[in-house]
């Protein structure tokens, strides 16, 4: 992983905390509407989203078969015009969570993905090797660590969004 891509993900995830650290529980929990997500369900995405991410690197770099993949053009993810629906293995819980709670659960998802990256000795193999992206396809490895750190910023405006929502009730 280049440290660019190191860099992106640190500074998006520091973002990220920064806007949940001081939510109350209310705040946090509260859906602004019956069909879009409370910002800790949002959070709670995006843990499951690191983890599944962690899953399809480890499983692309273990593979034998494939050749080198295409690089696809990822930045239309940040567009919230355009709304996604989550694979299902993604959604997140109903139940609530405390900040904390969320919190460490990131922290755990992020040492697992850097767990499976502190294995990869060539860092060059990102880019030869790909797994399967339920949204783009063969994916290049490198490029689902890029949507990683996309995917946080598309969501930490979300979460801006929502925050607003919750003050003006």
């Amino acid at each position: 992983m280049s440290s660019i891509e190191n860099d992106n993900l640190s500074e998006t995830r520091k973002k990220l905390v920064n806007e949940i650290s001081l939510l109350g529980y209310d705040n946090f929990n509260n859906r602004t509407d019956n069909n879009g997500w409370s910002i800790a369900q949002v959070c709670h995405h995006l843990v499951l989203v690191e983890k599944a991410s962690a899953h399809a690197i480890a499983f692309g770099l273990n593979r034998i078969d494939g050749n080198k993949k295409e690089r696809k053009e990822l930045h239309s993810v940040l567009d919230r015009t355009k709304k996604l629906e989550a694979p299902e293995i993604v959604n997140p819980s109903v139940e609530p969570f405390e900040v904390q709670q969320i919190i460490d659960l990131l922290n755990d998802s992020r040492n697992k993905l850097m767990a499976v990256l502190s294995k990869v000795e060539d860092t060059a193999i990102l880019a030869d090797k790909s797994a399967k992206h339920p949204r783009f396809g063969e994916l290049p490895l490198n490029q689902w660590i890029e949507l990683l750190y996309l995917h946080e910023q598309r969501h930490i405006d979300q979460i801006k969004e929502i925050k607003i929502l919750i003050d003006g009730k």
